[in-house]
């Protein structure tokens, strides 16, 4: 390829960061979800901590908190409805994050052993449907621009999740540590609430009169109708990808007792190889949009599953340091492909309604995080460490050559 064509394969990126901070809209969606993915990765490795230390529950009945978080894909399903069919994504945006405030905060007061849970299960849930209001919002903006950098935006967007969620762990542990996790609680909290600040009072596209009122009534009806039936092709995508997700609550929650235990690496190196997965993301987000456009979406994503399925390998077979730095580095290519595309694959599938879209979408994550866990549970009781990680290798085998045949289906996404 010459210079000149390899320039302009690679131009996009920085033209969509521009039109990002030229937009209040997308520069607001972007600091928002940096704060939605700061506070909440802040919160996540704590909770297990201030349940043990301060309600004083056992283990096994910390464990079990994860499971309330099987109750956001049906709010999230709720969510995305409601705005299909008003078209208020920042207004609903807003209560969510409202909602999220709250319910954290509820979190920090907690003194007895059942509100955690309640907590997490009822408003918590609700919490989580700010982004895909934000996703939502972004994407009615660029149909109705016609931006032809659409998938370069919506990147440039969902990194900054990515981003929030490197600073989150580090940031949560230090405040924890210093005040206490109630404070850090009070914190998400603050974080979920101050995600409203940087869109100020930014509004969604809205349709200009005349005749394209008609057609966006049009498509209202449309969005109102839209069945099961309609829904099969984002409902088998999210499923594939809770497949290729499940394995990260089992990494996570054995990769380090493993490295620590029985591979005995120092906390130095065990830390780099937890840190180089993110990094490995954020690089490789911006590029996978370029590698899309031509290869089509689909088709990267199956070589992005089958590069978890190597990734999970590392972890049960290598035995060393190397294999570990070599796992996560496949584990960001996992991500740099499915945290840049997958909102933009879920929307397409379902166009009619792409709040519901964006809100089942990135609600499965509830599910993929209980499915691993339960898988993660059973398998070290069944195969021990690090054999625990070849479940995640049959998931992901089963993903890849599900998305393998999506890509060549009529539902394939380009």
């Amino acid at each position: 390829m010459s210079p000149v064509l390899a320039a302009a394969e690679v131009a996009p990126a920085p033209s969509a960061i521009r039109t990002v901070w030229g937009s209040q809209l997308y520069r607001g969606a972007t600091l928002a979800l940096f704060l939605s993915g700061l506070g909440t990765s802040a919160a996540a490795p704590q909770i297990t901590l201030f349940l043990v230390d301060d309600l004083h529950v056992s283990l096994t009945t910390a464990g079990l908190y994860y499971l309330t978080s099987i109750t956001a894909p049906v709010a999230g399903y709720l969510i995305g409805a409601r705005s299909d069919r008003t078209g208020r994504r920042l207004g609903l945006f807003r209560l969510c994050a409202l909602a999220g405030f709250l319910g954290w905060c509820a979190m920090a007061l907690a003194d007895q052993v059942w509100m955690p849970f309640v907590i997490s299960a009822v408003v918590l849930a609700f919490a989580g449907g700010a982004g895909s209001q934000l996703f939502a919002a972004v994407h009615d903006d660029l149909q109705a621009t016609a931006d032809p950098g659409g998938d370069g935006v919506v990147s440039v967007v969902r990194m900054a999740l990515t981003a929030g969620w490197i600073v989150g762990p580090v940031a949560g542990s230090l405040l924890a540590t210093a005040a206490g996790p109630r404070a850090m609680l009070v914190a998400t909290g603050v974080c979920t609430l101050a995600q409203i600040v940087p869109m100020g009072f930014a509004r969604a596209h809205a349709a200009p009169p005349g005749a394209h009122q008609a057609e966006a009534a049009g498509e209202a009806a449309d969005r109102r109708r839209v069945g099961v039936r309609d829904m099969l092709p984002l409902l088998a995508f999210t499923g594939l990808y809770v497949l290729v997700y499940a394995g990260e609550p089992i990494k996570y929650g054995y990769l380090t007792i493993y490295m620590h235990d029985d591979l005995h690496l120092p906390t130095a190196v065990s830390g780099a190889v937890i840190g180089i997965q993110p990094l490995i993301e954020l690089l490789l987000m911006p590029l996978a949009v370029v590698v899309a456009r031509r290869t089509g979406m689909m088709r990267l994503m199956v070589l992005g599953a089958a590069f978890g399925v190597g990734a999970n390998l590392c972890f049960a077979l290598t035995g060393s340091a190397a294999g570990m730095f070599a796992g996560q580095v496949l584990m960001g290519g996992v991500w740099g492909v499915f945290a840049g595309l997958g909102i933009i694959v879920a929307q397409r599938l379902l166009p009619e309604a792409v709040a519901t879209a964006s809100a089942v979408f990135m609600s499965s994550t509830a599910i993929a995080s209980a499915l691993g866990g339960l898988t993660g549970s059973l398998g070290v009781s069944l195969l021990g460490l690090p054999h625990v990680f070849l479940a995640p290798v049959l998931y992901g085998l089963v993903a890849t050559a599900g998305i393998a045949v999506m890509s060549r289906s009529r539902h394939a996404v380009g």
